[in-house]
């Protein structure tokens, strides 16, 4: 796993939308590159030219009435905001929570058609090269994966309750009955979760209430950062749902959520984002 001394100081933030969307936030994704020659040398510059092609791009002004005023003071922008949450995550390892509807695609009337583009599915690779990426969905994890196509990222379906890591070429690949054994043996460890087996798969499911939060929390155990003060970890989203793991972060006070509306709600948010074209500029790394 990649430490952030390797990206120097830079913050990335993700997009999405349709082939042929004209939105300017997707022109300045499309026409961002980040190439391996970039990654290799730690990308240094890189995402602050993108930031300000991502404030040029983010609407200027609020509706100027005093609610929706009142509310962005609490819950600024991130896009705004971004100096200060590069400083807060400096020297720490970011791990990236991202919603998929409004998020990573458009907002649109039929969900079965909520399609990332073939760009952003590239960048998004590249990006899980440079650090871990889940995305957390409502939708079964075998939709999203469907929608997605990547298997470098983490994908957790159902709020958290399917949860299915990076494939990789494994030692286990032709010795089923070891590969067994080795989850059995570490799922001791985690009595609130049950193993259920067909033919050729393994399914851990929690035995207990699940929601994004947890998921969150069981999420960072896994890749080693629990109780770790040098995580960083991002959860960006619009749902109601989402709460929880912005809940999560706010009461640990690591990290930060940011929640994608137009309009003024209650959240537990710390920043916020307008639009989802916003947010599916947003995706940052330190």
């Amino acid at each position: 796993m990649l430490e952030t001394k390797i990206i120097s100081k830079s913050e990335v933030l993700y997009a999405g939308g349709d082939d042929g969307d004209t939105s300017p936030a997707t022109k300045v994704f499309q026409d961002f590159q980040i190439n391996e020659e970039d990654v290799g040398r730690g990308g240094g510059g890189l995402i602050r030219s993108w930031v300000d092609s991502m404030r040029a791009c983010s609407p200027s002004h609020l509706k100027p009435f005093n609610k929706q005023s009142s509310w962005i003071k609490e819950h600024p922008s991130a896009l705004n905001m971004f100096e200060e949450i590069l400083h807060e995550s400096e020297g720490k390892q970011i791990v990236m929570f991202l919603d998929y509807d409004g998020t990573l695609s458009p907002i649109v009337d039929d969900p079965d058609r909520a399609f990332m583009s073939n760009k952003m599915r590239n960048t998004v690779r590249k990006l899980a090269m440079c650090f871990p990426t889940v995305i957390v969905s409502g939708r079964s994890r075998e939709k999203v994966y469907s929608f997605v196509k990547l298997t470098e990222l983490y994908y957790a379906g159902s709020h958290g309750m399917d949860i299915k890591g990076p494939e990789q070429n494994s030692k286990y690949k032709k010795k089923w009955s070891d590969l067994a054994h080795l989850v059995r043996s570490v799922l001791k460890n985690y009595p609130k979760l049950m193993l259920t087996q067909g033919r050729k798969v393994l399914e851990i499911r929690p035995i207990i209430k699940w929601d994004k939060g947890k998921a969150l929390e069981f999420l960072l155990e896994s890749l080693g950062y629990e109780n770790c003060t040098h995580v960083f970890p991002i959860y960006i989203g619009d749902d109601r749902t989402d709460e929880d793991a912005f809940k999560i972060l706010r009461d640990k006070r690591q990290g930060l959520g940011i929640l994608v509306s137009k309009y003024a709600k209650e959240t537990n948010a710390s920043y916020s984002l307008q639009e989802p074209d916003e947010a599916s500029c947003l995706t940052l790394y330190t």
